[in-house]
């Protein structure tokens, strides 16, 4: 219950910059907005997009709008390319950060034993639980931390996490670079895209494993 309750409340902080500023942001960061926030940027653009993604650990950032801009300004390749990697990074640097200072933290507050369950459920399910909440609003970022804490395997969390965000980020920039406005098809492939991206991945990282232990 305390494992529970540390994740309820990893949510609830991560839900309070939203609280906070998060029409301020929203309204400021339109897709119009945005692309004339990246234009000022120069050729730091690319950088400052990226940085932008990033920082939605910490700023309550449209990241779907944000992608969409940059399918429009830099067609769904290069859009999703930075789109990815801007998600990626975020996604690293909250659970290395979790990893090194959230686990201090956390054997404060649940025993040993509750947290060796959850390094068993993350082991197991850690991937799929990834993949499967990136189409969701401050659910992956908490998810991420929730990973570090309970030191999740690296290369498993790598993988898993390079599977959630490369699809919805060039799902969002072609839809931007296509102008096309179909909401309800955008929002099926961002949730599904992922788990098959993972599903074959973690097919082939199963198949690589039985061959190498043969």
């Amino acid at each position: 219950m305390r494992l529970v309750k540390l994740s309820v409340g990893l949510v609830l902080l991560l839900l309070l910059p939203f609280l906070l500023w998060g029409r301020g942001v929203e309204e400021a960061f339109t897709i119009d907005g945005t692309m004339a926030w990246l234009r000022g940027f120069g050729g730091w653009a690319v950088l400052a997009a990226a940085l932008l993604l990033a920082s939605d650990i910490l700023l309550p950032i449209p990241a779907t709008l944000v992608m969409t801009a940059l399918g429009m300004l830099y067609g769904p390749v290069a859009g999703g390319l930075i789109g990815a990697a801007g998600s990626f990074l975020g996604g690293i640097v909250a659970f290395l950060a979790c990893a090194k200072w959230g686990r201090l933290a956390a054997r404060r507050l649940v025993r040993d034993d509750e947290l060796a369950r959850g390094e068993a459920l993350f082991e197991r399910w850690g991937a799929w639980i990834i993949v499967l909440s990136r189409w969701l609003p401050i659910i992956p970022e908490a998810v991420s931390c929730m990973a570090g804490i309970v030191s999740m395997p690296r290369r498993l969390f790598i993988g898993a996490l390079a599977c959630g965000v490369a699809p919805p980020a060039f799902t969002f920039a072609l839809v931007g670079h296509l102008g096309v406005d179909r909401p309800a098809l955008t929002f099926l492939l961002s949730a599904l895209l992922p788990a098959a991206f993972w599903l074959i991945v973690h097919r082939r990282i199963r198949r690589a494993t039985s061959m190498n232990s043969i």
